[in-house]
């Protein structure tokens, strides 16, 4: 477990740097070049989606070359010059490189990271391997939300954003430093021939085909963050309280994370993929309903609960039924898969706020993720379900 846990502190400290920023982008568009939440949905669906296209490749790479912690690094570096990026952005259009930049690093580090995770489990603690890296992602998400909240809440009028910016390379540097602990296994160094990842598809499990085409449904209806955000400003929050709102979630992600990810190593991953789309239909349906503060707290803080339900033990869930020489592949090929869906996300999203109104994007996302919930409740197997334990669905 020594690589879990460091690679849970890179993770602590980058997800400290980014959080400090991620926030406060649709605060800053807003409020510094006027940007409407279509545009708003347009910047965040553009750069997930064109970084999604590195994502399977950088999972490629890594099942081809073998070599998870060089390309990892140069993922985790991209979240310095992001910062750099945003300091001396002067439009939208200079925000938006920024986030390419940022998303770009996400897409070449996620798959090596993860296959690292899960070569470094015990075959029976998948679950708990990724909960562990999640809870130290999460914990570093919240460190970083509640600096910008106090930097943000105390500073005033005379406060200006570029500055949080500049701050938040320090912890960066720190997530870097911790590259220098990371153990990784030495493989056989031959460099088999290898097809292109798409020729390999026939090889996946149906399984697997199926999950991958779930999550493209769900995440049409799982819009960028930066709309709950809104959305809480919307009902009377501040900017100071909105992203203390973003600190609850993901402090609620963190103490959940372990937990849900060794229920999983018990009962199977399936259990708890659906219950996790189901919690997030009820989330999405309080954001749409929500008007009054309580109610939107409560949605953030059961939003948190969805989270520690399905990152961890979804990304378990494909380690493991993944052919071994696909597993990079695979998990970057997840990872595209969102990042192409949250493009149309978005701007569907954006589209129905400024159409509809703002409870229309949540009211469509609570009704993708029940529909989600009930593909893989009729078509999906248990798996990697011990016979002395009886699975909840």
């Amino acid at each position: 477990m020594w690589n879990v846990i460091v690679l849970g502190f890179v993770s602590f400290f980058s997800d400290i740097s980014a959080e400090m920023v991620y926030p406060i982008i649709p605060l800053y568009l807003s409020s510094a070049f006027g940007a409407t939440p279509v545009l708003v949905g347009i910047i965040e669906g553009i750069a997930e989606s064109l970084a999604s296209l590195l994502k399977v490749f950088s999972g490629y790479i890594t099942d081809k070359r073998g070599k998870k912690k060089p390309v990892a690094f140069v993922g985790y570096a991209a979240g310095l010059v992001y910062k750099a990026a945003l300091i001396f952005a002067t439009s939208w259009v200079g925000v938006l490189g920024a986030r390419v930049i940022d998303r770009v690093g996400k897409g070449i580090r996620t798959a090596p990271r993860d296959v690292m995770v899960s070569e470094s489990a015990d075959k029976n603690q998948m679950g708990k391997a990724y909960g562990i890296h999640k809870a130290l992602d999460m914990a570093g998400s919240a460190i970083g939300i509640f600096i910008s909240y106090l930097l943000l809440k105390n500073a005033g009028e005379h406060f200006v954003y570029k500055k949080l910016f500049a701050f938040s390379v320090i912890p960066a540097l720190l997530g870097l430093f911790m590259f220098l602990f990371i153990k990784e296994k030495k493989k056989d160094r031959t460099i088999k021939k290898r097809e292109p990842f798409w020729q390999d598809m026939k090889k996946l499990d149906s399984q697997l085909k199926m999950y991958l085409a779930v999550v493209c449904l769900f995440t049409l209806g799982n819009s960028s963050n930066a709309f709950l955000l809104l959305r809480a400003k919307s009902v009377g929050f501040g900017d100071t309280n909105v992203i203390l709102l973003y600190f609850i979630f993901n402090i609620t992600a963190s103490i959940f994370s372990i937990p849900f990810g060794r229920l999983s190593d018990k009962i199977g991953r399936k259990s708890l993929l659906i219950t996790g789309y189901l919690v997030f239909s009820v989330v999405y349906l309080g954001f749409a309903i929500a008007s009054s503060q309580a109610v939107v707290v409560a949605a953030f803080l059961l939003y948190g609960v969805y989270t520690a339900m399905i990152v961890g033990v979804e990304r378990a869930y494909i380690a493991e039924i993944s052919p071994v020489e696909l597993k990079g592949t695979m998990l970057g090929m997840h990872s595209t898969v969102v990042g192409l869906a949250l493009l149309p996300a978005s701007v569907i999203a954006g589209l129905l706020w400024n159409g509809i109104g703002a409870p229309a994007p949540f009211l469509f996302g609570s009704g993708m993720s029940s529909a989600a919930a009930l593909i893989l409740l009729f078509f999906m197997k248990n798996r990697h379900v011990p016979s002395n334990c009886i699975s909840i669905l």
